[in-house]
């Protein structure tokens, strides 16, 4: 075999192993991650066509992948959540260098100590210039920059605070809040996105590009035990307040949603575990009301955090998707904070949920 043979061919081995591994493949993954990683050059920027040609094999699940997460909301990094964005339609197109456009839409809600509660359905068509690296430990670091906002939409849909106070202050409180949420998504779009595969087959993402080798913070560290993990993260729930972690896919059977919780800033919390067909009306009027609803009576799980106290539970589960809500109301569950529009302590929950073997 030719010397030129042979570099195709390790390209061609590369492709289909790259391929896999972006598509969340399982089985023998992680082996051809550290093939893929121990090219010599791989992360020469010389070499950025060839890892363009390796990641377009992946982009036809992009949509798909976006559809099947959440867009966490925060003021910084090191912040705990404070809101969600829920992708609801998506497409995109390749250009002929390479570049990605995704046009998206979606709802999401969020909490602000000038508004409290606010809700909004937000779009955007932008251009990524993708690419990847490898880590020192055979990690992939898929890189989405944001090149050009082709456009960019934002609409307030609820407000608490313009509800309950009315008037002038309603008046001025809107604009303000607002002003403040098209900031902060919008702000977001613009950092771009990393998408980590990492050797285990976990994947991880972050908001803005984080270097190969640095990871975004996580409250706990999870040892390598076979499961995957789909966040590990802080949020914050105030008082009337509710947090929906999900769309979380489970594709086999025997398989287990795997919850590792600790709370702080409240006595108690209800954590509660739903199915696509509770939770997604739920969701969608949670989105809709200013105050939170009552939630449907079916779950999977319906349990109560306690401060300062660890909680790990592994619920089996079928085929499916399914949410983990931690509500902090009054309106389900079986805990119940005090009423209290001038209190605005939050409770925040550090939180892992993975996915593995029921066994």
């Amino acid at each position: 075999m030719t010397m030129r043979q042979i570099r195709s061919h390790n390209r061609l081995r590369g492709t289909l192993l790259v391929t896999s591994l972006l598509l969340g493949g399982q089985g023998c993954a992680s082996c051809g991650q550290r093939a893929v990683c121990s090219q010599v050059g791989i992360n020469d920027p010389e070499n950025l066509t060839m890892r363009r040609q390796l990641l377009a094999f992946g982009t036809g699940e992009t949509c798909k992948e976006m559809l099947a997460r959440n867009a966490p909301l925060k003021l910084s990094e090191d912040a705990p959540i404070i809101g969600r964005f829920f992708p609801r339609n998506c497409v995109f197109r390749e250009l002929p260098g390479g570049n990605l456009v995704i046009q998206f839409e979606g709802d999401g809600y969020g909490w602000t100590n000038v508004s409290r509660k606010l809700t909004f359905t937000s779009g955007a068509t932008v251009e990524y210039s993708p690419d990847f690296r490898c880590s020192n430990e055979s990690a992939i670091y898929a890189y989405f920059p944001a090149r050009k906002i082709e456009r960019s939409q934002f609409q307030l849909r609820t407000l608490e605070v313009g509800n309950v106070a009315g008037g002038l202050l309603g008046g001025f409180v809107t604009p303000v809040a607002e002003s403040f949420a098209r900031q902060m998504v919008s702000g977001k779009l613009s950092e771009g996105f990393t998408v980590i595969r990492n050797d285990d087959g976990n994947i991880e993402f972050g908001i803005g590009i984080i270097p190969a080798g640095q990871h975004p913070t996580k409250p706990f560290k999870l040892a390598s035990n076979g499961k995957l993990t789909y966040e590990n993260a802080r949020v914050e729930v105030h008082q009337g307040q509710r947090d929906f972690i999900g769309p979380i896919v489970i594709r086999d059977s025997g398989q287990a949603i795997a919850l590792t919780l600790m709370l702080d800033g409240a006595p108690g919390l209800d954590v509660m575990l739903l199915g696509t067909d509770e939770a997604q009306p739920a969701l969608a009027a949670y989105i809709a009301s200013t105050a939170a609803p009552p939630m449907p009576p079916a779950r999977v799980l319906n349990d109560v955090l306690v401060q300062g106290r660890p909680y790990k539970r592994s619920v089996p589960v079928r085929p499916g998707t399914y949410y983990v809500v931690l509500d902090h109301t009054a309106t389900a569950g079986g805990t119940s904070p005090p009423n209290n529009v001038f209190d605005e302590r939050g409770a925040v929950v550090s939180y892992a949920v993975q996915i593995g073997d029921a066994s």
